[in-house]
């Protein structure tokens, strides 16, 4: 069945060319990703619609059995409006509900600040992605293993190849030779591509560098890879949607994930 969710349609683009393996279910869709199994929304379950009511403690059970072992629950729900099934019922099952904001652009403009003092290139050698890696582990903690076993690690090494095989790229902006703001956009050719973990530093926020990054990245993206359709989505709320409106992003839709987290 398709996926009406851009979302979600673009978060399985992206894991389909990672490797992960998708399939298709009576009224749901398994994703799973081998070589990365802590990733939570890279192993997770998408239904076709939301929960119907008393239905939610069955769709828990349909993860435990699909994921047998599985320290997290992750599930997914197409649709564009956010809703996710019955308030109480998710509650007893001990969901946390995650709404975001999918915005859209055909092409950015620069932010209304931009940086001028960064340089903003694709990652190109070895270091560049320990540096990229560097940024990710300062700004994303799982409790996870650092380096290239863990989390980001793995994550990245995925973008890399992806990199590698001309689905789209990774940019950083650079302060003296150091990485403080990074960002991948990438897609399978279809006019489609959907941002990845935009990223600044603590330590270099509010200076323009993840707008300005963001406005290069889709440059990049319409030139190089032929893009129509912009993808990226955000937290609703909190900075960074902001700075993704400020350079031409429009809201779409809304993506719902329901999840209980691994303890820690």
């Amino acid at each position: 069945m398709a996926v009406v969710s851009l979302g979600y349609r673009t978060d399985l683009m992206l894991l389909g060319l990672q490797g992960s393996v998708i399939e298709q279910r009576t009224g749901y869709q398994v994703i799973r990703t081998p070589a990365n199994p802590t990733f939570h929304w890279g192993n997770f379950v998408l239904l076709d619609r939301r929960p119907a009511p008393g239905t939610v403690s069955s769709w828990t059970s349909t993860f435990a059995r699909e994921f047998p072992g599985a320290g997290h629950v992750a599930i997914g729900v197409d649709g564009t409006s956010g809703d996710a099934g019955d308030e109480t019922e998710l509650a007893a099952a001990g969901l946390e509900r995650d709404r975001s904001t999918v915005l859209t652009a055909a092409e950015t403009t620069p932010p209304p600040r931009p940086n001028e003092a960064a340089q903003f290139r694709m990652l190109d050698s070895d270091a560049d992605w320990e540096a990229a890696l560097g940024l990710q582990q300062a700004v994303h903690s799982y409790g996870e293993p650092e380096g290239w076993t863990g989390f980001n690690g793995l994550r990245l090494l995925a973008m890399r190849q992806m990199q590698a095989q001309g689905f789209g790229a990774w940019f950083g902006a650079f302060l003296a030779g150091r990485m403080v703001s990074g960002l991948g956009v990438f897609g399978e050719g279809t006019g489609v591509v959907r941002f990845q973990s935009v990223d600044t530093h603590p330590e270099h926020r509010n200076k323009g560098l993840a707008g300005t990054l963001v406005h290069q990245a889709s440059q990049y993206a319409r030139q190089d890879l032929a893009a129509q359709t912009q993808v990226i989505v955000a937290d609703q709320t909190g900075t960074a949607i902001r700075i993704y409106r400020s350079v031409g992003f429009r809201d779409a839709e809304t993506q719902v994930q329901l999840q209980r987290r691994r303890p820690g």
